[in-house]
């Protein structure tokens, strides 16, 4: 009997069309679930005369593996991860790889990777963006992990991710350890704040303007046609075509308050390790925690009610500068993502291809956008570019945009819709861009309360001074501490 080229544990959605996607490309994969009867379901009935064997037990798929063995967990994140390395590693032999296709946690997986290869195995975190319809027909994959380990895998994922137009994929190695599933938490991220970018424009025209669903509807299909051509652009689209039952959009249907799975919240405590400013994105979570409150919210409401002022503007010229105002908070979004990337790559000791990325996402994943090609040329143009707004691109597009982003941030305020992702990313812009900011004074705060010292204008960087404010404190200042 012919061994399979891979085996995957788990067979939920993501596992099963993974499973489907590496067959189609002509991978033998063996497959085990703890269920047996999904084993029999799965082989039984979608896998059925295809390239796809059964397994009952660990060992058993472990036997039907050619060397070396690799087998790729598709399970919930956390302990079921442990759970099946522990069971795995005495059934494989030096060289076999353990594959964790999941959303885990990257210092999870760096503590993963350090105890495989210590048991002489290899090991890879894998981020696998692009729901279940990526998983079938090409998703977007960001391993890192051992490196010994990507030639022997390297065939399989490259030729069941997504391809961008020259036929490149979307999966390349990102780096040691735990970088693959620190990429793919910095994409989530960046979801987070793509989404609610989408959500407050989406909700200045419907408050504010007063569109219906049909209306927006029009717009975003507009939109998809532009500079903002994505996924999520494009899904926005349908949603607002989509009709119940009784013919209303459904949209209008659905509770306001949204779910996460944790990832743009550890994407959030990174940015705070770090010292790095990522203040449209953690807005874009505690967005989704705010909305969380619904009865809180609906009391407060009343408590405050008010009506949201007419607009009397040109509705048409509006629109398009809201238009202009999603795409300059979306490369905020994403500059502000890649300097996360740029401080934990330092941290770490990770060599990562900051295009490469980019193009990683171009298809696939739920980010994916004809913008991303504008990064990958960014990096490819300069690859230690500090941030993207510094790049001639990027620059020039802020430039044109900044007034109709201005106007549509402060049309938001004086109306009363909430824009906290929109105006966040602007109040970032204005502070990255200013060569004053009121820090002199929290220094001096600082020193004055707690002998923290400061820095002088008309001293070199690196010297430390402590005044002695009211005359009592004494000249002994406390260690400093600098973000």
């Amino acid at each position: 009997m012919k061994k399979a080229d891979i085996g995957l544990v788990g067979l939920a959605v993501m596992g099963e069309n993974l499973v489907m996607n590496m067959e189609s490309k002509g991978f033998t994969v063996a497959v085990f679930n703890r269920t047996a009867s999904k084993v029999t379901d799965f082989i039984e009935g979608r896998a059925k005369g295809k390239n796809i064997i059964g397994t009952y037990s660990l060992s058993e798929l472990a036997d039907s593996l050619e060397r070396p063995r690799k087998v790729m967990l598709m399970v919930k994140a956390g302990k079921p991860v442990d759970d099946f390395i522990e069971a795995l590693i005495p059934l494989l032999t030096p060289g076999d790889i353990i594959i964790d296709g999941g959303n885990s946690h990257f210092p999870d997986t760096m503590r993963r990777a350090a105890a495989v290869e210590a048991r002489g195995l290899l090991y890879i975190g894998t981020g696998v963006s692009g729901g279940e319809e990526g998983a079938l027909r090409g998703p977007s994959m960001m391993p890192g992990g051992s490196p010994a380990a990507w030639e022997h895998v390297k065939p399989i994922f490259q030729s069941i991710c997504a391809k961008v137009e020259d036929g490149s994929p979307c999966c390349d190695w990102v780096g040691e350890n735990g970088a693959g599933h620190f990429v793919k938490m910095v994409h989530n991220g960046i979801e987070y704040g793509d989404m609610q970018l989408i959500c407050e424009c989406y909700h200045l025209m419907r408050d504010l303007l007063g569109m219906t669903a049909p209306e927006m509807h029009e717009v975003f299909k507009a939109w998809n046609e532009t500079e903002l051509d994505s996924y999520l652009i494009e899904i926005t689209r349908d949603i607002l075509a989509y009709r119940d039952e009784d013919g209303a959009p459904i949209v209008d249907k659905v509770l306001d308050t949204a779910g996460q799975k944790g990832t743009g919240k550890w994407t959030g405590i990174e940015a705070l390790s770090e010292g790095v400013p990522l203040t449209m994105i953690t807005e874009a979570v505690f967005s989704r925690c705010l909305s969380a409150m619904k009865e809180e919210r609906v009391r407060a409401s009343r408590v405050f009610a008010r009506e949201t002022k007419p607009f009397t503007g040109d509705r048409a010229r509006f629109i398009d500068s809201l238009r202009q105002a999603l795409f300059a908070a979306k490369i905020i979004s994403y500059a502000q993502g890649y300097t996360l990337l740029r401080a934990a790559a330092q941290t770490h000791g990770w060599n990562l291809n900051y295009g490469g990325i980019a193009l990683m996402w171009r298809g696939g994943c739920i980010i994916r956008s004809v913008f991303l090609g504008k990064i990958k040329e960014a990096y490819d143009r300069d690859p230690n570019l500090t941030n993207l707004l510094l790049d001639p691109y990027f620059m020039q597009v802020i430039k044109d945009a900044l007034p109709a982003w201005r106007e549509v941030a402060a049309t938001a305020l004086t109306h009363g819709v909430p824009a906290p992702a929109l105006t966040s990313a602007l109040s970032y812009f204005d502070g990255y861009t200013s060569e004053f900011l009121p820090a002199n004074l929290l220094q001096a705060q600082r020193d004055y309360f707690g002998a923290h010292t400061y820095e002088r204008v008309d001293r070199p960087r690196g010297e430390f001074f402590h005044t002695n404010w009211t005359g009592e404190g004494g000249d002994t200042a406390a260690s400093t501490y600098t973000v």
